[in-house]
């Protein structure tokens, strides 16, 4: 498929996930047997039916309202998506997919990704999510073990 056609897709994704929050929406961008893994907290799902029961009661749920993603760069191929983005919110929801066990803070928490994105008959079919979980911790005041 073409890089425009991706980045649609890609765009489509997070338009689903962060501004409708609407799982059907970001599942309609990927292909059937897609991958979601958040690297540091193995936190993700394989298959459409996976991906739905995590997005629907886990991921889109507990993105807090105040949720920020800036991306920093971007390149995107025929093949895949890498994109460089800093988020920022402030911790008033439990997070288990980001911060398994750790009950709401209240504090801000602000963060640099690395997502991987790779695409097949132009849906996505793999999504890797990587950040410093032990930059996480510190800002919570909890030490990374």
């Amino acid at each position: 498929m073409s890089t425009p056609t991706n980045l649609r897709q890609w765009e489509d994704h997070i338009v689903g996930e962060f501004v409708t929050k609407d799982v059907e929406r970001a599942l309609a961008t990927m292909v059937e047997d897609a991958s979601v893994m958040h690297m540091p907290t193995r936190s993700g799902g394989q298959g459409k039916a996976a991906l739905r029961a995590y997005y629907r009661d886990l991921f889109i749920p507990s993105i807090p309202s105040e949720w920020q993603h800036t991306m920093t760069n971007r390149i995107v191929t025929e093949g895949a998506i890498v994109e460089e983005a800093t988020i920022r919110f402030h911790h008033t929801k439990q997070m288990d997919w980001f911060l398994p066990g750790v009950p709401p803070t209240n504090q801000w928490i602000e963060v640099e990704l690395v997502i991987v994105i790779e695409f097949r008959d132009g849906k996505m079919a793999t999504e890797r999510i990587y950040w410093d979980q032990a930059a996480v911790l510190r800002q919570i005041g909890r030490q990374a073990s």
